[in-house]
């Protein structure tokens, strides 16, 4: 193919648009986090959403299947097996709710409990280092307004 001179060439690429979208901006950050969080809680064995089913069990003992999934946004079926996991580790374990007799609400083993806490140690870490160039009341507004966006 012959290139023809009358077509414009990009010197500089202009990233405008996409600047001013917050979509845009959300993923570009969580991005950013995300891999340096995958990369940190590899040495745990946990994913993103373990780490924040382990949090959530851990913050908030006897929380069930149902609420787990709408705390996170999560389908029923993709829990099930994510749990199954975390019991077959030895992190979580099952036990009669004593209000509902139809659930279960999750507890963590003492390995669960040690896990937890060192991944969260190392997850509040690696926040402090990604929001380094934010000052505490920025990193404040920053949550409250992405969550003005999702809640």
């Amino acid at each position: 193919m012959v290139p023809r001179s009358d077509l414009p060439c990009v010197e500089q690429v202009d990233t405008g648009f996409l600047e001013g979208l917050l979509g845009y901006n959300a993923r570009r950050a969580a991005l950013a986090v995300i891999e340096v969080f995958v990369e940190r809680m590899t040495p745990f064995g946990l994913r993103p959403v373990d780490f924040s089913v382990l949090s959530l069990v851990h913050h908030n003992p006897g929380i069930t299947s149902r609420q787990l999934c709408a705390s996170l946004g999560i389908l029923p079926p993709n829990l099930v097996g994510l749990v199954n996991t975390l019991e077959k580790r030895e992190l979580v374990e099952r036990h009669p709710h004593p209000r509902d007799g139809r659930a279960m609400g999750l507890h963590l083993t003492p390995a669960g409990r040690k896990l937890a806490e060192d991944a969260e140690r190392t997850a509040a870490a690696l926040e402090a280092e990604a929001a380094g160039r934010l000052s505490t009341a920025e990193m404040k507004t920053l949550i409250r307004l992405l969550k003005k966006v999702y809640l």
